[in-house]
């Protein structure tokens, strides 16, 4: 096992996908948690990124940006015989999108969870996805690196045909902290013979079925809710000039995730996370350039 200096822990640790996403104008970086662990950088939470690339063009300019942007990839890895991921994205009415995501391909082939795991502490906010097990040696090593005693954090990004009922309740049942969009809400309950109307229902299944502490509710422009044990908040939205919803929950997850870090209070955690989402809503790609004080203005004017 390498030994690694203290220097490069980070209070989170982001596990998934690292691709590009190839959008009809051109190609944009992506992946759920490259994305997630670009805000959070730029909130100031540095965030460590575990993927995999693949030992080519496209592979070498993710690294360069990673580089660029500060994000450390002491646990990135390089794949020699899968390439790095590509995503072909399209734009559909109302500006969402439908992805064709290539497989296989490097990240899903994370391996050296030994190594990952001398990073990992009981404050670390370890974040991954439900797609990043999609194949087995990726999966392998997230459930060895779960049952470490980190927070961890869920954000489901349900997409189909990856989309298994039993692996999906081993995933919530590992998870501290849970983020659904109203879709993926229903969906669930769904899959697990949930057949409640109420989203205060359908929550109280879900934290009862797998023992979750904390669940997030994202609705776009109508705002986000959150549950924590027996307590909910509701904040509305705001509607924004949408110029593409590439990342923009990826984005909410960060800044709800560095105020939690900092021990914000429930309301402050949605109004900033729900203005992150919208203020990524009006830039182009899920990793945009930005100031913090842009945020900042623009969360002043939301709420």
């Amino acid at each position: 096992m390498m030994n690694l200096h203290t220097n490069t822990l980070t209070p989170a640790i982001c596990y998934g996908e690292i691709l590009w996403d190839v959008l009809p104008d051109g190609p944009q970086p992506g992946g759920a948690l490259l994305n997630v662990s670009y805000h959070l950088n730029k909130l100031g939470m540095p965030a460590s990124l575990v993927s995999k690339i693949g030992n080519d063009t496209d592979g070498q300019k993710l690294e360069n940006l990673l580089d660029n942007w500060g994000i450390k990839k002491h646990l990135l890895q390089t794949d020699t015989e899968h390439p790095t991921s590509q995503v072909i994205a399209k734009m559909n009415n109302g500006n969402e999108v439908s992805y064709e995501i290539i497989f296989p391909v490097a990240w899903d082939f994370i391996n050296d969870s030994e190594h990952i795991k001398t990073q990992i502490r009981p404050s670390t906010y370890f974040v991954f996805g439900s797609l990043a097990s999609r194949n087995s040696v990726s999966r392998n090593t997230l459930f060895e690196l779960l049952e470490s005693d980190a927070i961890k954090v869920f954000d489901i990004n349900l997409r189909p045909p990856f989309i298994s009922r039993d692996l999906l309740a081993d995933l919530l049942h590992k998870a501290n902290i849970v983020k659904f969009n109203q879709a993926e809400l229903e969906m669930v309950q769904g899959l697990f013979r949930g057949s409640f109307w109420k989203e205060s229902e359908q929550i109280k299944f879900i934290q009862d079925h797998f023992n979750i502490p904390e669940i997030i509710v994202t609705k776009g422009e109508f705002g986000a809710s959150y549950y924590k044990e027996e307590k909910a908040w509701h904040i509305a939205g705001r509607e924004v000039k949408v110029r593409d919803t590439i990342g923009s929950g990826d984005s909410f997850l960060a800044a709800f995730i560095a105020n939690h870090y900092r021990g914000a209070s429930p309301e402050i955690l949605l109004k900033n996370a729900i203005a992150m989402g919208g203020f990524i809503a009006t830039k182009k790609g899920g990793c945009p350039d930005y100031k913090i004080k842009e945020y900042q203005d623009f969360t002043n004017k939301m709420f």
